[in-house]
C-alpha cells in the first residue's frame, strides 16, 4: 500500500511517500513544493494545488495523511497555511483519495514512542526507520515522511474503527 504524507504550508509543503509491505515500510520519493515570498497569494495556492495533483498523478498513493495545523500566535501565518491545506486536501478529495490525519503530538508518538519529542529526534528516527543517508531536508520533508510512517502505521486499525463506527 502506497502512503502519502503532507506537511502544508504556503511557502514550502513538504512531502513524503512511503511504500508498506507487511511491516516492511521503504521510502518512494521524498520533497517539497515551494513557492515565491513575493508571489500574489492566489498564485501561491494555485501552484501547491497543481504540485499536489502532480504527486498524486505521478506516485499514486492509496492514501493521504496530514499533520494537523497548530498555531501558537501569528494569525497571518495560520491563514494562510489553512488555505494552502485547504487546496492540498480539495486535490486529494478530488482524486478519490481517503484522508487521514494526526496532530504532531500523535506523529512524534509513533516514531519517537514520545509524544513530546524534540524536532531533531524525529528527524534521526525517519532517518534510521527508512535507511536513508542523510536527515531529509528542508525539516518540513523530515515532517511529511514521519507523517507518512505515522499513516501507515494507523491505517489498519483506523480503517477498522470507522467501519465499525458507521455501523
Amino acid at each position: 500500500m502506497r502512503f502519502l504524507g503532507i506537511d502544508p504550508g504556503i511557502a514550502i509543503v513538504g512531502f513524503g511517500i512511503v511504500d508498506k509491505e507487511g511491516s516492511r515500510i521503504t521510502p518512494v520519493q521524498y520533497g517539497s513544493i515551494q513557492t515565491e515570498a513575493h508571489t500574489p497569494e492566489g498564485d501561491r495556492l494555485e501552484h501547491v494545488y497543481e504540485g499536489m495533483l502532480q504527486l498524486i498523478d505521478r506516485y499514486k498513493p492509496d492514501t493521504v495523511a496530514f499533520e494537523k495545523l497548530f498555531f501558537n500566535r501569528n494569525v497571518t501565518t495560520a491563514m494562510s497555511v489553512s488555505q494552502a491545506r485547504g487546496v492540498l486536501v480539495l486535490a486529494a478529495v478530488q482524486r478519490g483519495l481517503p484522508i487521514g490525519e494526526y496532530t504532531p503530538m500523535q506523529v512524534k508518538q509513533a516514531i519517537v514512542g514520545y509524544g513530546k519529542a524534540e524536532k531533531k529526534q524525529v528527524q534521526e528516527m525517519v532517518k534510521m526507520y527508512l535507511r536513508l543517508q542523510t536527515v531529509p531536508k528542508p525539516d518540513d520533508v523530515a515532517d511529511a515522511l514521519a507523517v507518512a510512517i505515522c499513516h501507515a502505521h494507523s491505517y489498519n486499525l483506523n480503517s477498522k474503527l470507522n467501519e465499525v463506527l458507521r455501523k
